[in-house]
């Protein structure tokens, strides 16, 4: 199975941290040379320093916030007129705010569509010009299980995630003619920042402990445990590889079992 990503360009949103820095270290640990994308230039600078240590390619960053399209824009117009084309994109950015969606102010709505929508837009259509021209390309979304299955207290995340999903099906069939493939993948609950303050908010509004609430939500799990980063950068490496090059289209639960939809 040719996992090898040697002399492939790889472009990883939201890596200065979490699912996103675990996905940078795994595509860098499969020969990929990385850029580094999030909004925090200290931390970018450190896991810049890491993949340098542990793998010895050259790998650069971008600091720009996805809730400034017309920045992200000028970045990444900047990135392709100065480098050579990306081979690989994973889009991923924090979850919006959560909270029930009768509650949800209609400007989260907004912030959400610009974040997770627009700025997908942008980055597609700067890079995928290159990944034709290349005839190699791999765009990947990290998005969630309410893509199949709504999560309580999460009633932006729910709606926008769906619509990323939508967006990213219609893609895929447009790219796939140029060896281009365009997946989501749908991280369960993982032990990074997101689910934390998940717990903190359901523990503050059922009155209950923050222990109890982390217990009952692995108990909905069918392994019995929240998911590491890395367990989530596996997946997305195997589809940004040279072997997934047959799927496209695809939306993977890596959720330990516990969605219960098809």
């Amino acid at each position: 199975m040719d996992l090898n990503l040697t002399g492939k360009r790889a472009i990883v949103c939201g890596s200065s941290q979490g699912i996103g820095k675990a996905v940078a270290l795994e595509l860098a640990n499969l020969g990929a040379q990385i850029t580094l994308v999030a909004r925090n230039e200290e931390r970018l600078r450190k896991v810049q320093n890491e993949l340098a240590a542990t793998h010895g390619q050259k790998h650069s960053y971008l600091v720009t916030d996805f809730s400034d399209p017309a920045a992200l824009e000028k970045k990444i117009s900047e990135f392709v007129t100065g480098n050579p084309p990306t081979h690989i994109l994973v889009n991923n950015t924090g979850g919006p705010k959560g909270g029930p969606i009768l509650e949800a102010d209609v400007d989260e709505f907004r912030k959400a569509f610009n974040a997770h929508i627009v700025c997908n837009q942008i980055l597609v259509q700067a890079l995928a010009p290159g990944m034709k021209e290349e005839r190699f390309g791999r765009i990947i979304n990290i998005v969630s299980t309410s893509v199949r299955q709504p999560i309580r207290d999460l009633g932006v995340s729910n709606t926008i995630r769906v619509a990323v999903a939508s967006w990213a099906k219609t893609l895929a069939g447009e790219l796939a003619p140029f060896g281009i493939t365009v997946n989501n993948v749908l991280p369960g609950s993982t032990n990074t920042d997101r689910i934390h303050s998940l717990i903190e908010f359901r523990a503050k509004t059922s009155g209950t402990s923050t222990e109890e609430v982390a217990r009952w939500m692995r108990g909905e799990i069918p392994v019995g445990r929240f998911a590491e980063p890395a367990e989530i950068a596996s997946a997305i490496a195997f589809l940004a590889s040279p072997a997934a090059s047959y799927i496209t289209g695809v939306s993977l639960a890596v959720d330990g079992g516990r969605t219960t939809a098809l």
